[in-house]
């Protein structure tokens, strides 16, 4: 097997992780000692320990004088455990190869450095880079800026509708498609919507792929004056995973009466009476949320990209047209009222889902 064969395999490992890694990021490691591979690790956060302990656990007296295969900077601090470089040095590897440095500021290329310092030779692995940040999207996002990664998602006709102005039965996108989204539900660690949605649909928000996750989906509906009906599927389903984030001209028994069935209600007061989306993300960073996924109606996805909340979209399309003024567009509320003064996207990527629809997933410039 050669050098690319390694890394990806430690990719392979380090994608096992999904919602069983966070809030730690996705790891794999590969001990590899001369042509034969001798030890293999992926990390998951009710296993504590990191992919490499794990790798040379495996390995053995066989890491001594080998080369590991890590998918991102092995730790240097003590956290929920030992350093993880102290344990590679220990084990006595010739050399680390990995494909970028830890955004974490306490780590932040301290590993490399010790690594070095010991006489371990460290390989940065650049071609891999931007395949192993991107698996370690919504970590590396809130290590530089201290935010979970919003991801606003939608599914829509060509024409931009995504709801009919009478009968909406049925679904835009198909079962193909929406088991992508089932995916994306599966990978965030909490989902958005509003109470519009949650009256019209009754949904209950989970995740329906049926893979374990280290934590629950967090459930979160902006509701401002406490609508949310009590025989609704999401409080009926809610078990310590279900917030609705109002604000102080909530009636106080409705508030009780949520709280009565197990939902925790918080305020959040924002401009013209509503909720602020701003700090509903930010009280989600808080709680070690690092990817939260919007799913809502017009107002809520317009008032999210408004807020500049939203970092990143992921916009469904089928092929159909609705066409009128009445249908909803994807994102409605005031909007911008010159073309100049659009909301940017940029990194635009399509993803064909066959036969005939497919995704956009784009960035929201930040800098404009």
């Amino acid at each position: 097997m050669t050098h690319h064969d390694h890394m990806r395999e430690a990719l392979a490992l380090a994608r096992k992780g999904v919602a069983l890694a966070t809030p730690n990021p996705m790891v794999g490691a590969v001990v590899v000692r001369g042509d034969q591979v001798v030890g293999l690790g992926s990390h998951t956060w009710s296993g504590l320990k990191h992919a490499e302990i794990l790798a040379l656990e495996e390995a053995g007296e066989g890491a001594r004088g080998a080369t590991v295969y890590v998918t991102l900077e092995p730790c240097s601090h003590t956290g929920r455990t030992g350093p993880c470089v102290d344990a590679l040095i220990a084990a006595g590897v010739s050399k680390v190869v990995a494909p970028s440095a830890d955004p974490n500021p306490l780590v932040a290329g301290e590993g490399f450095r010790r690594l070095r310092a010991a006489g371990v030779q460290v390989e940065i692995a650049t071609d891999f880079q931007a395949e192993a940040e991107k698996l370690n999207e919504p970590f590396f996002h809130f290590m530089r800026t201290g935010r979970p990664l919003v991801t606003l998602k939608s599914a829509s006709t060509l024409d931009g509708k995504i709801a009919a102005p009478e009968d909406n039965s049925g679904w835009i996108t198909s079962e193909r498609a929406r088991a992508h989204v089932q995916e994306l539900r599966h990978a965030s660690d909490a989902i958005v919507t509003g109470i519009g949605t949650a009256l019209a649909d009754d949904p209950q928000l989970t995740d329906r792929t049926g893979l374990p996750r280290a934590r629950a989906l967090w459930r979160v509906v902006l509701d401002s004056t406490l609508r949310l009906p009590l025989e609704s599927r999401l409080v009926r389903t809610a078990n310590n995973d279900l917030m609705v984030a109002a604000t102080s001209a909530a009636s106080p028994e409705r508030r009780r009466a949520l709280e009565n069935r197990g939902v925790e209600v918080k305020m959040f007061d924002g401009p013209r009476g509503r909720v602020d989306i701003r700090d509903v993300v930010a009280m989600l960073g808080e709680r070690r949320c690092l990817s939260v996924l919007i799913e809502a109606g017009s107002k809520v996805n317009w008032a999210a990209l408004e807020s500049g909340a939203v970092d990143k979209v992921f916009l469904y399309y089928a092929p159909k047209i609705l066409g009128g003024l009445q249908s909803l567009p994807m994102a409605g509320g005031t909007g911008r009222m010159r073309r100049a003064d659009a909301i940017l996207l940029e990194r635009t990527a399509l993803l064909p889902i066959p036969p005939d629809e497919f995704a956009v997933e784009a960035y929201v410039r930040k800098d404009v």
